[in-house]
């Protein structure tokens, strides 16, 4: 009896022992399982992640080599540039302006009021509340007569007047709101007894404004 009490003891031992190792490696299987499933998820979603912000440094670079090669080419489709010529008795103004602008003149020198409207490709009707990309006009009003039209807006902040040198003359230049729909910018200058005033009706056009008003030449 005893010996046989041993073989059973020594049979349960082993089972024991296998059924301890049994359990690790199950613990094991499933702890390395997990493991992986965890890494192998980190690794997806860090690659997903990568790939993401990679895709959007391409998207975000090709778009801005997109919009660099529009502004190159508008430029240049602007040049070279044609030159404005005003009539010869208001002082001969002239400046250069973008070759891709048409121009109208509403009122030539002989009404006493000179008006002239230019825009891209076509000129739309003119209106006051229309946008224009340049709206010129050589009267016969007083200079200061003029600026005083501007300075109820200047007063309530709407624009911006600063002075300016316009072909060696001092002149005020004016930027923000005129009305409720054309924001822009103007040069008003004084040209022997006569005052001109230049305008953009919309900030879009102001790079090519600026560049127009350096080139600005008159008859003192």
């Amino acid at each position: 009896m005893n010996h046989n009490l041993g073989v059973n003891t020594h049979e349960s031992g082993a089972a024991n022992i296998w059924l301890i190792l049994t359990i690790v490696f199950i613990v094991l299987t499933v702890g390395l399982g997990s493991a992986f499933g965890w890494a192998f998820y980190n690794y997806t979603d860090q690659k997903d992640n990568v790939d993401t912000k990679v895709s959007t440094a391409v998207n975000a670079a090709v778009k801005k080599q997109a919009d660099t090669d529009a502004v190159n080419f508008e430029a240049k489709d602007k040049q070279p540039n044609r030159q404005f010529a005003g009539p010869e008795d208001f002082g001969a103004l002239s400046f250069d302006y973008p070759k891709t602008w048409s121009t109208y003149i509403n009122k030539d020198a002989s009404s006493g009021t000179f008006q002239a409207y230019l825009n891209p490709i076509t000129v739309p009707p003119v209106a006051d509340a229309t946008q224009f990309a340049l709206r010129v006009t050589i009267e016969t009003r007083d200079y200061d007569t003029v600026l005083n039209t501007y300075q109820t807006l200047v007063k309530k902040g709407d624009l911006k007047s600063s002075t300016i040198k316009v072909n060696g003359v001092d002149s005020t230049r004016l930027d923000g709101n005129f009305t409720k729909n054309i924001r822009g910018s103007a040069v008003i200058v004084k040209i022997r007894d006569k005052t001109v005033t230049i305008r953009t009706d919309a900030d879009t056009f102001k790079p090519d404004f600026d560049a127009l008003v350096a080139t600005i030449k008159f008859n003192s």
